[in-house]
């Protein structure tokens, strides 16, 4: 386990081995009800300069899963296992102040919230100045001077005199700005972007997603972004994994997985998105029953008891991920979309009259519109 600042460290270049692999990660929080399985068992690769977009509803385990891999998680009651390999140096087991070579410098986050990520006592300069002076050794002059190109460089109007002000008085959408600034201050090669447009207007997330897509561009970073909106990663990722309780339940390029999804997860989720050519007043659709109870889940296929294609065999027995025939994508399904056997498994259902069925018989429709852009 190398000692040697992050600069000579990392020596391979882009097209080398993936600069992220994570094998079989498992994070449990022990707490008096009993073991929450927040991330049970969770496997990717992720090549330097490519953007990696995590799906699913609130509860699915994706902030989890990125705090994991930046050693966030490291509470007493969270019992954390499993491989992480950043640049092939293994993460887990690692101290804080050993992880302190990593935060900031070769791995950033923007946190959901920027009302509770930034100091709202402390002004927005003096929390970038510190970050810069931290990690990169400057002086007070230099680092202002830094601290204010980075406001310009996030499209923050008049960084001078932003710079003197308190969080509070700027809006939501400077706020997430000034922390998309934070992260990138230091140049991180990988960036974890975490809901990074919730409560924010529809033209303010427009922006902030492509100020993220430019940054990511231009420095050729690696990003992962945590969404429960398959429109914002749709057009703006190179590969998606969908999340239910905890595990991947399909993982496939962006373009694949929208024009060829195979687990039903993936499809509801899909149907789920607000679609701007529907009818005023149209009731938005949802995905029938809810999450499952991540200390005392269902047997079988935890998406069964939701799901409109679930037989006997996926109350009993769980699906492992597998590879589909297309390059990259893999799923884990008994009954496939799209597949003789999951058209055989609905319409016996839907036969039998199941209630999830014949729901979502009536929110069927056409997905091509989103292969090639997102709903944002």
């Amino acid at each position: 386990m190398s000692d040697a600042p992050s600069s000579q460290r990392i020596t391979k270049r882009p097209g080398d081995d993936p600069l992220l692999v994570v094998e079989n990660l498992k994070t449990h929080f022990h707490i008096d009800a009993g073991v929450v399985r927040a991330v049970d068992g969770v496997s990717f690769k992720l090549d330097r300069g490519k953007t990696l977009g995590i799906v699913g509803e609130s509860g699915s385990g994706k902030t989890v899963l990125s705090r994991s891999v930046m050693r966030l998680n490291i509470a007493e009651n969270v019992e954390t296992a499993g491989s992480v390999k950043y640049d092939g140096v293994e993460l887990l087991g690692k101290s804080n102040k050993e992880m302190r070579d990593y935060w900031g410098v070769e791995m950033a986050m923007v946190f959901q919230d920027p009302m509770t990520s930034l100091n709202p006592v402390v002004k927005v300069g003096r929390q970038l100045t510190e970050h810069v002076r931290y990690h990169l050794n400057t002086s007070k002059k230099e680092a202002r001077l830094a601290a204010i190109e980075l406001l310009r460089s996030v499209k923050i109007p008049e960084p001078e005199s932003r710079f003197d002000v308190y969080p509070h008085e700027m809006s939501g959408g400077m706020r997430q700005r000034v922390c998309i600034a934070s992260a990138l201050a230091c140049g991180p090669k990988m960036l974890f972007a975490d809901e990074p447009t919730t409560a924010l207007d529809v033209t303010v997330q427009h922006q902030i997603l492509n100020l993220l897509q430019q940054a990511q561009q231009d420095r050729f970073m690696t990003m992962i972004m945590v969404t429960h909106d398959l429109g914002v990663v749709a057009g703006r990722t190179d590969d998606i994994a969908v999340m239910y309780a905890g595990k991947i339940v399909e993982k496939a390029p962006t373009r694949t997985l929208f024009a060829q999804m195979k687990h039903p997860y993936t499809q509801a989720l899909l149907q789920s998105i607000p679609r701007a050519s529907n009818p005023k007043h149209t009731r938005l659709s949802a995905i029938s029953g809810r999450p499952p109870d991540l200390i005392n889940p269902p047997s079988g296929c935890k998406f069964s008891p939701r799901c409109p294609y679930a037989q006997d065999k996926c109350y009993e027995v769980e699906p492992e991920l597998k590879a589909d025939t297309t390059p990259g994508h893999e799923f884990a399904c008994h009954f496939p979309v799209g597949t003789p056997e999951g058209d055989a498994a609905f319409e016996a259902n839907m036969a039998a009259g199941k209630p999830q069925t014949l729901a979502a018989a009536g929110k069927l429709a056409a997905t091509e519109d989103l292969v090639t852009g997102g709903a944002v």
